[in-house]
């Protein structure tokens, strides 16, 4: 039973690590989000690397692109820095914070996480489009592959997260 436990114990810890615990937590708390969905977002997004960088232009662990980043100082009075942006502390605040708008808008854990990958004008639209969305409220098909992609894996790391952080 003791090894069960032990390699149990070993592939959390090297599949789902809870690096930067202390600022996801105390980020988490101020904004008002699960700790766990946001170990789930640096997962999907960065596997935990402050020095990731994309394609797209987005950076850090919460790969958060220079635009967003500037959009969330705007209303959050935080004070931007693209140069911070590599900065794990920083990266998450913003991260964080955005998370949170994306959620206040959405009302939806899934939304906010298509959002979060696809831009919040993409899932608009598509709550407005009768091709994805019967209600306006809820997407019944994500039309860009990688986003379903993006809130499938970030849904099962939140559901392990959730486990790990309480």
């Amino acid at each position: 039973a003791f090894g069960v436990f032990f390699f149990a114990f070993l592939y959390f810890n090297v599949n789902y690590p809870l690096f930067y615990r202390n600022e996801i937590e105390s980020y988490s708390k101020q904004a008002g989000v699960d700790s766990a969905l946001i170990f789930a977002i640096a997962k999907t997004e960065s596997s935990f690397n402050e020095k990731a960088k994309s394609s797209a232009g987005a950076i850090g662990i919460m790969q958060i692109k220079e635009e967003t980043a500037q959009f969330v100082c705007s209303f959050s009075g935080e004070e931007f820095s693209s140069e911070k942006l590599l900065e794990a502390d920083y990266n998450i605040k913003l991260g964080t914070i955005y998370f949170k708008y994306l959620l206040d808008k959405f009302k939806s854990v899934d939304l906010a996480l298509a959002a979060y990958n696809a831009g919040e004008g993409n899932v608009s639209r598509w709550l407005q489009d009768e091709k994805y969305s019967k209600d306006g409220k809820t997407l019944k098909v994500i039309p860009f592959p990688e986003t379903n992609d993006y809130v499938v894996k970030s849904l099962k790391n939140y559901k392990v997260y959730k486990i790990l952080v309480k």
